[in-house]
């Protein structure tokens, strides 16, 4: 006969340190045997889920016992040395909430062994809501200390001041109408895409891991319609994109099979080594476009050395003219 399990508690989640050993996933080595930006924020996400279930309240029960669906809203991320196939990260996560926060807050450290010293390697913080699940029939009241965190809706704590979601009238189904109108004036790219459910969790919505996918993507396809495709400047130079920072923000909810609308819009080129560009994501509902994420990445360039190595290279004319030169398609 299987013990019942123990009520869950807010206690533990919000003061214990949780430390874990992960591997980035294979499928994120894509040049070489380096790890991109998409798979260490997985490491930072699966620290934080770790966390959640060392301290009783896995994001499985969460959901099955209450109807909570656990929501990772924000993440910032910086990266100050790569992760390796095969290397092995040592997490910690560490509470970090506030007595009138609204979502749960985390920081996380990533660690990596080099030449027998761990160095840090990675700097985040992540946020997590509580969604109250609406699909299925409710369950009863989550355990009372839980409310504060619980929402009817991503967002909720954010729909105010500069984060408040953009909503603008726009032509009813003209896609080439929204789409110009999204990039008009701006160093930008923008592209339609329909919302398909490997990339949602909880049955209906767009979960974090999406979003991140969708940002590696407006890399591609920005620097694809600049004529400096990511394989181009491979094939010629052997150099690859390399990410120091990113982060993202979810603001509202984007549904299963709904149209989304993403805009990577360059922002500033620092001194020929990087340059930040903004992401973000609209769905249009009732002949408004409504902003349902934010997301910021810095990109520079590094030429392969080797199998092992790359090195920074600054900007060349051919690259700083396509970063910050006029939008040639959408």
């Amino acid at each position: 006969m299987t013990a019942a399990a123990p009520p869950m508690s807010t206690k533990a989640l919000l003061t214990d340190v949780t430390t874990v050993r992960l591997r980035p996933r294979y499928e994120g080595s894509n040049i070489c045997t380096w790890i991109g930006f998409k798979h260490v924020n997985y490491l930072v996400e699966e620290a934080v889920l770790v966390h959640f279930a060392e301290s009783g309240t896995p994001a499985r029960r969460l959901y099955e016992e209450h109807g909570l669906g656990l929501d990772v809203v924000a993440l910032e991320t910086r990266i100050l040395h790569a992760f390796h196939m095969d290397d092995v990260a040592e997490a910690e996560v560490v509470p970090d909430t506030e007595d009138d926060d609204r979502t749960l807050g985390f920081r996380v450290t990533l660690r990596v062994e080099r030449d027998g010293s761990f160095l840090k390697a990675v700097a985040a913080k992540a946020r997590v809501s509580l969604r109250a699940d609406t699909y299925l029939p409710e369950l009863g009241e989550p355990p009372a200390e839980f409310a504060p965190f619980v929402v009817d809706r991503l967002g909720a704590e954010a729909r105010t001041g500069e984060l408040a979601p953009i909503r603008v009238r726009m032509p009813d189904g003209d896609e080439a109408a929204v789409l110009a109108s999204l990039t008009e004036g701006r160093n930008a790219y923008a592209w339609k895409w329909n919302i398909p459910y490997p990339y949602c969790h909880f049955t209906e919505r767009l979960q974090m891991s999406g979003y991140l996918r969708l940002l590696e993507e407006a890399k591609d396809r920005f620097v694809l319609d600049r004529g400096i495709s990511i394989k181009t400047l491979l094939d010629e130079r052997k150099w690859i994109p390399v990410v120091p920072q990113s982060s993202v923000r979810v603001l509202d909810e984007a549904v299963m099979e709904e149209d989304l609308y993403s805009v990577y819009t360059v922002e500033e080129i620092f001194k020929d080594l990087t340059y930040t560009a903004r992401m973000d994501c609209f769905v249009v509902r009732d002949g408004a476009l409504t902003l349902t994420a934010t997301g910021r990445i810095t990109h520079g360039y590094a030429v392969i050395d080797n199998r092992s190595d790359w090195r920074l290279v600054p900007f060349d004319r051919r690259v700083l003219d396509a970063l910050g030169g006029e939008q040639s398609g959408t």
